[in-house]
């Protein structure tokens, strides 16, 4: 039986008996990020939830919950089947152990549970079930894509400049965004160098910036220019609020 506050985020093993009830009393709530499937990669949606120590189990909740149909509208998917349950999540050492029902099998769909735990700094790598070897995001790079978007995140609200992040695997570590409005106008577009890349992910952090009152939908797009002939690879879009 799933207690909720199976797991938070520090280090040893946790068993919080804290329940959502008592988590809705809380004033406000926390972002934690779902990532679902994007073009059969991995791609993070942003839940609101009540604040509660037990995140990492929230954000599980929140992933086998599925992307809302605006997720879905953008394209999100998951690999992860419908009625899939949480029934047992430890964290020790830095690995979190998890005991899913039933048991996700396809690469596409243990690397959303990986991603979807690593995201806090006290979890480095994730074991399915009481045995087998520990999965870090390294293991599933090849469910990664080439530029991977973890802020700004989808329909977040932003204001100038606008700050993305993330990890990328380009030729020379190299690509392209740009902060491009409803109408087709491109507010702000420049090339990004990530810390490492030509087969070795790097990290980055850039900003895109759109004059003062400028307010309503817009679309981080970031792609690799193909070193053949510079067409788009990999392109991934972000809708976001301008405010």
């Amino acid at each position: 039986m799933l207690v909720v506050g199976l797991a938070g985020c520090g280090g040893g093993t946790k068993n919080s008996a804290q329940t959502t009830t008592q988590a809705s009393q809380q004033p406000g709530t926390i972002t934690l990020k779902a990532y679902f499937l994007r073009d059969g990669k991995v791609g993070p949606a942003g839940r609101a939830v009540p604040p509660t120590q037990a995140v990492a189990a929230a954000a599980i909740q929140q992933l086998l919950s599925g992307p809302t149909s605006l997720e879905s509208g953008i394209g999100l998917t998951t690999g992860i089947a419908v009625g899939t349950t949480l029934s047992g999540l430890t964290i020790t050492a830095g690995v979190a152990t998890v005991t899913l029902t039933p048991q996700p099998t396809a690469d596409s769909a243990l690397a959303q549970v990986v991603y979807t735990l690593t995201q806090f700094p006290t979890v480095t790598a994730v074991r399915f079930g009481s045995s087998g070897k520990a999965l870090s995001r390294a293991d599933v790079e090849a469910e990664t894509p080439r530029i991977l978007v973890e802020a700004p995140l989808p329909f977040d609200s932003v204001t100038s400049p606008v700050r993305l992040s993330g990890t990328a695997d380009t030729f020379e570590a190299t690509f392209t965004a740009e902060l491009v409005a409803a109408d087709g106008t491109v507010l702000d577009k420049h090339f990004v160098t990530a810390s490492s890349g030509s087969g070795t992910r790097g990290t980055y952090t850039t900003t895109l910036a759109f004059p003062s009152g400028t307010t309503g939908s817009a679309t981080v797009k970031v792609w690799e220019p193909s070193a053949e002939n510079g067409q788009p690879l990999g392109t991934v879009e972000i809708p976001v609020n301008l405010g």
